[in-house]
């Protein structure tokens, strides 16, 4: 049976690592956050604002600590009462212990500046049977809820939308009054064009000046050579940079057997072909790929997450926190 329309992307060369693994269950509070986070049922919410917010209050609900905690302000030392000091600044614990009124001063931590860096190319549209969202909607989502997390915590949040060229570009600012920016540039556009990320990834590098964190959600479906070469201007130029990997779980498991043509999503190439014949040639490569990515940004000092449209949220906005405490 022949079987025509968006099929897994065929042709892939480099050289990855094995499928996205899911959070695991050890992780406290998973379970008391998993209804929030299941892609299928963000998938069920028109409104990319209603998203952010429910997969980051769900995320939160299901942790034992609050991840704004200790964010804001940390403390720094003691120093003599004086007339006039608030009283709510007085440490009760060493007036019990020493009889004496000492207050407690704070050293305000610097906000992270981030980019989340948004693919738009062809490719991003591809959403197989087993999927809830596509991959794009998948990785716009949390883009979603990474600024609202981020802001949440007063960082300044940035985005850049691209395919072959950069297309859109929002400088960051941490105000409550820009998450609506934020969102707003991250729901713009429907997937198109071929990928081009080297160009798009140098020409941000050299406009951001203060050091700070670029997040990309890409499937990375380009040369590896151009991908890594502009991430690493921006490890040239001291920025922490986190990539998430999306990829459809047919793209990483290739499940075809039935004849098929597969089609190019971002230059309508046709492949006529027997699956069975190529499967395991398809996955090598693949694997091959991803390992590629993942030995490189390791040895570049990136934070690299590979994440399928069926992994939970929460993995990816645990990877945030991880990489945001390293920063501060």
């Amino acid at each position: 049976m022949s079987e025509r329309g968006p099929g897994a992307p065929f042709g892939i060369g480099g050289t990855g690592s094995g499928a996205a693994r899911g959070p695991s269950s050890s992780r406290p509070g998973a379970k008391e956050g998993r209804r929030w986070l299941d892609p299928a049922i963000v998938a069920r919410l028109t409104h990319l604002d209603v998203r952010a917010r429910l997969v980051v209050e769900g995320f939160i609900a299901g942790m034992h600590r609050s991840p704004f905690h200790g964010f804001s302000v940390e403390f720094a030392e003691h120093r003599p009462y004086m007339p006039g000091d608030p009283l709510k600044n007085l440490d009760w614990k060493v007036f019990a212990k020493s009889d004496r009124y000492l207050v407690k001063q704070y050293t305000e931590e610097t906000n992270l500046r981030a980019h989340l860096l948004l693919d738009l190319s062809g490719s991003m549209g591809f959403r197989s049977s087993r999927a809830s969202l596509s991959k794009l909607e998948y990785a716009r989502s949390l883009a979603a809820a990474l600024a609202y997390l981020m802001i949440g915590q007063q960082d300044a949040v940035g985005t850049m939308l691209f395919a072959d060229h950069p297309l859109e570009y929002v400088p960051p600012r941490s105000v409550r009054s820009h998450l609506d920016v934020v969102l707003k540039s991250l729901s713009h556009g429907e997937p198109a064009g071929r990928t081009r990320l080297g160009p798009a990834l140098h020409e941000l590098a050299e406009r951001i000046k203060r050091r700070g964190l670029v997040v990309l959600l890409s499937d990375l479906l380009d040369t590896p050579s151009e991908v890594l070469s502009g991430l690493q201007h921006f490890r040239h130029r001291h920025h922490e940079v986190i990539v998430f990997h999306v990829l459809d779980p047919d793209e990483i498991e290739f499940p075809y057997t039935d004849a098929s043509t597969f089609v190019d999503m971002e230059t309508g190439a046709q492949l006529t072909t027997e699956p069975w014949e190529i499967a395991a040639r398809y996955r090598e490569q693949l694997e091959a790929w991803r390992g590629n990515y993942a030995r490189s940004c390791r040895e570049q000092r990136i934070d690299y997450v590979p994440l399928d449209t069926r992994t939970p949220f929460d993995r990816a906005l645990l990877a945030y926190l991880e990489k945001r405490a390293t920063l501060l």
